[in-house]
């Protein structure tokens, strides 16, 4: 029978992966939250489930339905990609801050609340309205 020591090492591991976990998480969730209030709406609202889907969609211009699309799956990915572009056109950036809020929102969603970018609205639709 061999005897392991206490400390074997892997847990430190895990324990140094969960703080890290947690810089990003607040560091995202600090961006989402100054991104809300760019928007003029609540920051505490970026850290409320469900409402701040509501939110998001207030600040893209969509309407409140589209939460129900969110819950269908693989219907959510291709609404959740068009909510994130129009977020990038309501402050006034593009296709690049698109991909980096889908690719890399621990970046992505930072750069969009404490940099330059400012709250232009939500975008018009391309299609007239009848």
């Amino acid at each position: 029978m061999e005897n392991y020591p206490m400390d074997s090492g892997a847990s430190g591991g895990f324990g140094f992966a969960a703080i890290i976990y947690l810089i990003v998480l607040v560091v995202m969730v600090a961006g989402i939250w100054k991104v809300f209030q760019k928007a003029g709406k609540p920051g505490w609202a970026a850290i409320v489930p469900i409402y701040n889907y509501i939110v998001i969609l207030e600040i893209a211009g969509k309407p409140l339905w589209w939460i129900i699309l969110m819950l269908i799956p693989f219907v959510n990915i291709v609404i959740g990609i068009i909510v994130t572009h129009q977020i990038s056109l309501a402050f006034g950036k593009g296709a690049g801050m698109t991909a980096l809020l889908i690719l890399l929102p621990f970046i992505g969603w930072p750069m969009l609340g404490f940099g330059d970018a400012q709250y232009q609205g939500p975008p018009q639709s391309a299609v007239p309205a009848a």
